[in-house]
Formats: structure tokens, sequence, C-alpha cells
């Protein structure tokens, strides 16, 4: 599959455009110093998609996410709390005072068996490039630029454990991309909880005696069969799926041992409890059908999206002034931790494509347009616009204090 550059016209989404209002002199110097690292960015997102790391093993890509941002002026940790694979870095504004704090997030890990089908490899790299911009910036500005690294948002809700570690605690925001098949500000977000179901019985040899046998692999068939007949009563914006990753050992023995992995998921986090319910009850029918024991074990959790319009919409102004439009958000969305985060503070989770519209996420075709000039081009406009939005939010205590207006308004 050919992916088309970026185009270069007056019509199309330019990377050296004239920045949108305010602070344009500030902007066009960090637009300046994130098209002067162009090779050093791109070459972090190439090698990062060269070599996939998998939720909580991206041991490579945390590293040489960690020596960029270190390269240019930020105090690192790595591992930065619990997680091995975490970073964080804080660069101080010139200007002092300790907020707003503002913070730019990155992500690094891939798909087991596919690799970055989900294009983190551009997301690591734009939020380095977005770190480099305001770097350069930062004597001008007050406050604090937090770069957060974050693992596991496939699997595991690496961001969660970011919280509950305290990375996050003081942010006045966070600004993360995501690159996709269309373009739009506002991220809208499933919920989602991790279940892995775990099935034991007894083995026997299947063809002498097969009755002495417990199967556990006829206990995770009739649980695939159960979600199957229960999806006809799910609600249109709820999901389940799963894989089986241990099936038995050989055909001539009864399985004695079956695990799978499932997700659950729903556009209204309301229905978790009902949810996870009838799941356990599955389980458990479908462990005293077979005579087995069975296990389900419910983590990673990730939320819905709470989307901040005053954040969004300076980020929309800057796309509007590179020439890229803003677009409808997905009718179909998928799930993030970055849902967690906007829990938390006010956040945006901004998506620009870097394919054709009918490209899939978690495919082949994507993870090949995750390297291609197309994609490059948008990992370098996605830090100039974080760059330039954090520049707004550091330098007007106005808008932050609007954002969070915005954001506190939810429990009104």
């Amino acid at each position: 599959m050919t992916t088309p550059a970026m185009p270069h016209t007056p019509d199309g989404p330019r990377l050296d455009a004239e920045p949108a209002e305010p602070f344009t002199d500030i902007k066009r110097r960090a637009i300046s110093a994130i098209l002067g690292a162009r090779e050093e960015i791109t070459a972090l997102s190439h090698r990062i998609h060269a070599n996939p790391e998998p939720a909580f093993e991206e041991r490579r890509a945390a590293t040489w996410v960690a020596e960029a941002v270190a390269r240019h002026g930020y105090a690192v940790e790595h591992p930065a709390g619990t997680l091995e694979t975490a970073v964080r870095g804080r660069l101080a504004g010139g200007r002092g005072g300790q907020r707003p704090r503002i913070g730019i997030l990155a992500e690094y890990d891939a798909l087991p068996g596919l690799g970055h089908g989900c294009g983190h490899n551009t997301m690591a790299a734009s939020g380095v490039a977005a770190a480099i911009g305001l770097a350069a910036v930062a004597a001008d500005l007050p406050g604090e630029i937090v770069f957060l690294g974050t693992p596991a948002e496939e699997y595991g809700s690496g961001k969660q454990v970011m919280i509950d570690d305290g990375l996050l605690a003081g942010l006045d925001a966070a600004l993360l991309f995501h690159p996709a098949s269309s373009t739009y500000v506002q991220c809208r977000l499933l919920a989602c909880e991790d279940v892995e179901v775990t099935f034991t019985g007894r083995p026997s040899h299947a063809a002498s005696d097969p009755w002495e046998g417990l199967n556990a692999l006829d206990a995770m068939v009739m649980l695939l069969n159960g979600i199957a007949l229960w999806r006809q009563q799910l609600r249109p914006s709820a999901r389940v799926h799963g894989i089986v990753r241990e099936g038995g050992t050989a055909a001539n023995i009864i399985p004695a041992r079956t695990v799978g992995r499932f997700m659950i998921r729903t556009a209204d986090e309301s229905e978790f409890g009902e949810m996870r319910k009838r799941f356990a009850t599955l389980v458990d029918a479908a462990a005293a059908a077979t005579g087995c024991q069975g296990e389900a074990v419910f983590s990673g959790g990730s939320s819905t999206m709470l989307h901040n319009s005053v954040v969004g919409g300076r980020f929309a102004a800057q796309m509007a002034a590179h020439g890229l439009p803003d677009g409808p958000p997905d009718p179909a969305p998928g799930s993030s931790d970055m849902g967690n985060v906007s829990q938390l503070l006010p956040t945006i989770h901004p998506q620009i494509a870097i394919c054709a519209a009918d490209v899939p996420g978690h495919t082949i075709e994507f993870r090949d347009a995750a390297r291609t000039a197309r994609a490059d081009e948008v990992t370098l406009l996605a830090g100039i616009l974080v760059a330039e939005t954090a520049i707004e939010l550091l330098a007007d205590p106005g808008l932050v204090d609007a954002a969070w207006q915005e954001y506190r308004a939810r429990d009104d």
C-alpha cells in the first residue's frame, strides 16, 4: 500500500504555516526547533516501529524516548514510579512559578503479533517533537513542562498506574495526539476492562480413557458460545471480545488447562457492574457444565473520555492555521487509558489521519501506514500542534482557569 505524503499546497496542511494568534513569535520559534530536529524525530519513530514491544515490555522504546528528551534539557526519571518502562521529564519555564504545569504525553507499546498496528511509534515521536519545541522556548514561559512516556496502553492501563504513582499530580492539562484514518479533535472512548479467564480440569488419554478427564477446552468453548449469544442483548455501544491463549498441549490429551483473554467495553460506565456480573456468571456456568474450575480476573480499567472543549478549541485553532480542518468524532470509538487521565484533569486526545479513511486500525495496513512519508509529516505536525497549544496554556493563566472551570462543571 502506498500512502502519499501530506500535501504542501496553499489549501493543504503546512508544517511551516503562520501560527494562530496569540503568542505567534514564541510559536514560530517552537516550530523552527521541531523542524530543525526533523531527522531526529522521524528516526525515532522509525526505530520504534522497527522494534515493536508489547505492553510493559517497551524497554528499548522507553530508553530511546528518555534519552531524546534528556538531550533537550529535561530532567528525566526512567523508570518513573513503579513501572520499569514509564518515563517522566520535567523542564521549568524561565519566567518562574510552579504553575501552570502542562503534560505532554507519549505512547510506545505495540500489539502482540502485529507490531505498531495502532501507530504508537508516531505518538512517541510526536510527544518528543512537542517536548523539543517547548524546550526551545521554555525561557520565555512560566510554569513547567512535564513530558510523560506512558507504557501499556493496549493492555494493562499503564496511565492509571502512573496516576496511582502520583506522576500526574499537579498537572493543569494533558495533551496527546493519536494517528487515525480520519481527523478530529474531540475524541470519544469506550470504557474498557481486561478479563483473564482460566479453566482448570483434569487430563486423561483422549482415546483410551477420556471419561477420566475433565475437559477445560470444552469449558472455554462453552464460554465463547455464551458470549456469542449474549451479544444479541448487548447495547449497540457495548462490546465483548477475546482470544484463546492456551487451548491444550496435544490432540490426544484431554486439556486440563485453558486460558483466554477478553475485553468488555461500554460507552456508559454505569453498565460495567452488570456486564462484569454477567461475564462472571458465564464463566461459572461453563465451569459447572464441564466439571472444571473457572476463574475470571478483571484488571486494567480504562474510562470514557471527558473531552475538554476549551483546550480542544485551541488545538482546533492551531490545526486551522496549518490548513488542517477539524472533522466529526468517530461514531464507533475504541478505548484508551487516556480516558482515565481525562477524568482527573483537562485533557484532549485529538486524532489526525495518516492514511485513507477505509484503513482500519489494528491491521497490517495501518501498521504499514505508520511508517510512511505521510505518517512522518503527521508526526511532525502533531508535535507542532501540541507544542503550540501548550504554549497558549503556559502563557495564558486565563485559558487554564477556563479549562478547569469546564472540567469542574461536569459535576454540576
